[in-house]
C-alpha cells in the first residue's frame, strides 16, 4: 500500500470520527436538556422574588410557556 493512500485514509476516518462524534454529543445534550431544562418553575420563583417582583402563579406559567416556546424553536432551526 502506498503510503500516501494510508495518509489520507487516516486523515478522512479522522474527519469522519470528529464528525460524527460531535454529531453524537449534540444530540445526547439536546436530549439530557429536553428532559431536564435548566431552569424549573421554583428557580424561576426565586429569581422573580430576588428582583422585586411579586410571582403570580400566571406570570410564572406564561414565563415557563414562553421559554420552553423558544427552546422547541431553537431545537427545530438546529436540525
Amino acid at each position: 500500500m502506498a503510503t500516501w493512500l494510508a495518509i489520507l485514509l487516516i486523515v478522512v476516518a479522522l474527519i469522519v470520527g470528529l464528525i460524527g462524534g460531535f454529531l453524537l454529543a449534540r444530540k445526547y445534550m439536546m436530549d439530557y436538556f429536553k428532559k431536564n431544562p435548566p431552569i424549573n418553575e421554583e428557580m424561576l420563583r426565586m429569581m422573580m422574588m430576588q428582583m422585586g417582583q411579586k410571582p403570580s402563579h400566571k406570570k410564572i406559567n406564561q414565563m415557563m410557556t414562553m421559554m420552553n416556546k423558544n427552546m422547541d424553536q431553537k431545537m427545530k432551526n438546529g436540525k
